[in-house]
């Protein structure tokens, strides 16, 4: 069903409502046919978009409120969250930054709701990964993130007035006897990079772009 303008081909054009036959609807801009411009997109499970489209596809500003009450505000591109945009999660942690096909990549400040903890810092892939500062009530750490883990030279910088250097290695792990009757192998639970201390110091201006990444 759709009720509104249309150009001399008979498209929809210019401003219209419709319901799709999947039960959406949608109120705002068309061209030529297409959902161009802004408008209000309601899905039937209960997700709501208001922003920009462009040939059917939500593209420029955009909020996007999903049905477990989580909600992205910010810019998209061809339908994917791409540029700088504000996701507020459904279990109250929020993340503010660049974004990449849907994904946290880029700069950005993850907000734990639970502890009050910020990661600010970079992103690949969603992941944590690259230079950051995780920044906790009255003590923060400053470091090199890999794969959403501290790992290599960092310090720890407490309130009080002091530092803790060091770094976070990678333990080994140490495969044990196999027994005979052990018939299927259970892969290995990833291994916590573990804090070794080098130093106390007072406040250092050290940060991790200092120094280049260690190679692989």
């Amino acid at each position: 069903e759709y009720e509104g303008d249309r150009n001399s081909e008979g498209q929809r054009h210019g401003f219209g409502k419709a319901r799709l036959p999947n039960g959406d609807t949608y109120e705002g801009e068309y061209e030529c046919g297409l959902r161009s411009g802004h408008g209000t997109y309601r899905f039937k499970n209960g997700a709501l978009y208001t922003g920009n489209y462009l040939q059917n596809k939500k593209h420029g500003k955009g909020v996007f409120f999903y049905p477990d009450g989580s909600k992205y505000a910010g810019d998209w591109m061809h339908d994917q969250r791409q540029g700088y945009g504000e996701y507020l999660y459904a279990n109250g942690d929020s993340y503010a930054g660049e974004w990449v096909d849907n994904k946290r990549h880029g700069q950005g400040t993850y907000v734990y709701k639970d502890t009050g903890s910020k990661y600010v810092g970079c992103w690949v892939n969603g992941i944590q990964d690259g230079p950051a500062e995780l920044i906790h009530l009255n003590h923060r750490f400053k470091g090199r993130f890999l794969n959403g883990k501290p790992l290599g030279r960092g310090k720890f910088i407490f309130d009080i007035g002091c530092e803790q250097h060091g770094e976070y290695i990678q333990p080994v792990q140490v495969k044990e006897i196999e027994k005979e009757e052990e018939e299927e192998d259970e892969p290995p639970l990833p291994l916590e990079p573990i804090w070794k201390v080098s130093e106390i110091t007072k406040l250092t201006p050290w940060s991790p772009h200092d120094e280049e990444p260690p190679s692989p």
